[in-house]
């Protein structure tokens, strides 16, 4: 199975044991069948944010899509350990991504943020669509330069800058430029 099927698969199984049809996941998210299908199927690379309206339509963490068992100690992630990647884009009928996620937490049960290594990679799109969800995101720099988009300022931060920010006011993190850049990222969104 591809990386990115795994994660539709996960979605699906969630949904499906919480006895709902892709039908009701529409109407209570206002996203089309035909793109919750998709994302489910696995046949186009998700955005982020309808998989976030997903999850708190299915009362779960967004991690939960990507975590496989869950732990109930403390949840150690190595950096020679090989991390399994989420890929993810900003853009409509995508097939290629725009930030590869690496979760840090992977496994661990009852957690309340979620923090990921992100790879960003510079998007072929010149209009960025903003994305608004419950929650709050911390973002720190590790490799090249980001820029942010939130509300109507724009924030331009370099290796070792830091960003919190509420994740409800529209924003868009892209990197600067047409160099790949590489961000920890905290997100926390209300279950």
């Amino acid at each position: 199975m591809s990386v990115k099927n795994k994660i539709g698969a996960k979605v699906k199984m969630v949904r499906e044991n919480r006895k709902l049809s892709i039908e009701d996941v529409s109407e209570r998210t206002n996203l089309s069948v035909e793109q919750i299908a998709s994302i489910e199927d696995g046949s186009l690379v998700p955005n982020l944010t309808p998989l976030i309206k997903i999850a708190r339509v299915l009362g779960v963490r967004l991690g939960t899509f990507m975590d496989d068992d869950e732990n109930l100690g403390p949840v150690v992630s190595r950096a020679q350990e090989k991390k399994e990647v989420t890929r993810f884009s900003d853009r409509g009928n995508a097939i290629n991504s725009d930030l590869d996620f690496y979760t840090l937490a992977q496994n661990k049960a009852g957690r309340h943020m979620d923090p990921f290594v992100i790879d960003i990679f510079p998007s072929s799109e010149e209009e960025v669509k903003l994305s608004t969800h419950e929650g709050e995101e911390f973002i720190y720099v590790l490799e090249g330069e980001v820029e942010i988009k939130y509300g109507k300022e724009t924030y331009h931060l370099k290796t070792g800058d830091s960003i919190y920010y509420e994740s409800i006011v529209a924003h868009h993190v892209h990197s600067f430029g047409s160099e790949n850049a590489k961000i920890l990222a905290v997100v926390y969104t209300p279950v």
